[in-house]
This record gives structure tokens, sequence and C-alpha cells, in this order.
């Protein structure tokens, strides 16, 4: 499944339904829009070689967990089409990016728009933290640093089968801060498993404030090197740039593409908060009122309406 749509108007659609969602609702992830809209967009519209979605355009309720007796369930990972061996398997390491890998399934034409107006309601699938269920979702990676060693593991084991498809991860910087993301990077390197690839949205920033504020990480991309990985540092709002990485070689280490980005990259009122910018809750009407018509500009639509 292949969309014909622009990359760079992919990312703008997504930052546009996360918007408008944030405003609607009162508060929203806006800032890892800002951040990895592009990288998202990129990753869907370009890189990943996935087959056509196998669940319903309009996510399922919750149908309980995996069990001998739940026949009906079933995760999220079917928007992403089948997992057969010649396609791309992609895992979403921060679930709290969820709203805006929701935005960009709707972009590409994975998910109906109605299955944004499913986020974290009661019975939902869509949940506001993305869970194995969710859309786009495999397994739950919401735990800080799983992400790596998930994709990792399984890349290991699609190698081992001869499968000819990438295993991807999408992580957030704050990952660097658990010491089970260097202990995946050193394993990939002893096995040689150079089928795993990854783009980190480098923003600097995380729930308790800046990176730096929680844990000084140093230099991260040598600290990927001295560890075993071909890791690649680029700015993560050029799109061709993410392209010119994803063709380096990287023969028996697993690629890292370190993606630096802003966390209020085109919505500039958003400095006002920053670094605490992990979930945008409005303060005071005003303030909504004033971020709806800032940000609107920035994204070249009008302000969003909405109730009181």
């Amino acid at each position: 499944m292949r969309n014909d749509r622009n990359t760079e108007d992919v990312a703008l659609g997504i930052r546009r339904r996360v918007f408008e969602h944030s405003i609607r609702n009162n508060g929203g992830y806006l800032s890892q829009a800002c951040s990895a809209a592009e990288q998202l967009a990129w990753l869907y519209n370009e890189q990943l070689n996935l087959g056509d979605p196998t669940l319903p355009m309009i996510p399922k309720p919750f149908e309980g967990v995996p069990s001998s007796d739940n026949p009906e369930y079933h995760t999220g990972a079917g928007y992403n089409g089948p997992a057969d061996p010649q396609y791309d398997r992609l895992f979403i390491a921060p679930a709290h990016y969820a709203l805006v890998a929701y935005a960009t399934l709707i972009e590409v034409g994975r998910m109906a728009p109605e299955g944004l107006e499913m986020f974290n309601k009661d019975g939902s699938s869509v949940e506001m933290i993305g869970a194995e269920h969710s859309p786009g979702m495999e397994v739950h990676n919401g735990t800080l640093g799983i992400g790596l060693s998930t994709g990792s593991g399984l890349a290991w084991g699609r190698k081992r089968r001869g499968e000819s498809g990438n295993t991807w991860v999408f992580m957030s910087d704050g990952e660097v801060q658990e010491g089970q993301t260097w202990e995946a990077v050193q394993a990939c390197a002893h096995h040689g498993i150079d089928n795993l690839k990854a783009i980190m949205d480098v923003n600097r920033q995380q729930c308790d404030g800046a990176m730096d504020s929680v844990m000084k990480v140093g230099d991260i991309a040598e600290k990927f090197r001295i560890f075993g990985a071909h890791c690649v540092e680029i700015d993560g709002h050029d799109i061709s740039a993410m392209r010119d990485a994803a063709q380096e070689k990287h023969d028996g280490k697993p690629l890292i593409i370190l993606a630096n980005t802003s966390p209020y990259h085109t919505m500039n009122i958003l400095q006002e908060r920053f670094p605490r910018l992990h979930y945008v809750r409005f303060k005071s009407e005003d303030e909504r009122a004033r971020m709806n018509v800032s940000i609107a500009a920035d994204l070249g639509i009008d302000p969003i309406e909405y109730v009181h």
C-alpha cells in the first residue's frame, strides 16, 4: 500500500490533526507532533514496506486481553498490514506518541478519521497511551527503554529465519537514560543484527522537563558507536536527510538515526511553556484562545471552533 501524497504534506496534516484534537479536548500531545511529524510521515509514506491494513478502518472497541478463551483478541499491528516475511515491522517505543501515530495512520489512509474521535474514550482501543491493541501498535512499549530491545529480538528472529523485511523502531531520546537501551545495541552488534533500524526523536525534553534537568546523557551518538551501532545524526525536520541516512551502509550493525528536532517546530507559541511540554493542558480559556489563533496561523488554517 503506497500513498501518493507528498511527505511534507503528510507531516503538515499530522500536525493539523493533533492541533485540532488538542484544542477541542482542552489539551494534547502538541510538542510530539511538532518534533516527530516528519519522522512518522517519512516512515509511513516512504520508507516502510507495508502491506494493506488487515483491520477495519474504524477501530474496533477493546476486546479484552489475549487468552485461549478470547478468540476475538487482536493487536493493533494490523493497521500496518500483515506480518509477512517480506514486509517491514514497526515498533513505536514511546507509547505517549500515540496521538501523533494515530494522526499519521489517518493521513496515509490506514485508519478512518472517526478513529481519532474514539481517543481515550471508555471501551475504546484507541488508547491515550498506546497499548498492544491500539491502532499501529503491536506490543506495549510504554515502559521507558524497552522498545529497542523488543525490536532487536524480533529482528534477530527474522534474520535467523531468512526474512527479507526490516524491523524499524521509532524512539525518543529519553530512552537513552535506561540501561536496557544500551544492552540492546550491544547485543545487536554482537549478533550482527543489521536488519534492525531505528530513528530517534531527539527533542531534548521529557515528562519531567528538559532532558538535562532529569539526567545528563552526554554525547549519545558517540555512545551508540562505542556500543556497536552505526549512528547517523541529522536534522529531524529534513526529510531528504532521513532518506540519505536510511541508505547508509551498516553491515553487521544496527542503524540508529538521531533526528535532532524542536518540540515547538511550527507551533512557536509553545516556547512559552518550554521545557514543560510533555502534555499541554491549557491553563485558562485565554491561553487556549491565544494558542488556537497563533498555532492555526503557523499551520496555515483557520482557528478551530470548539465548545468553551
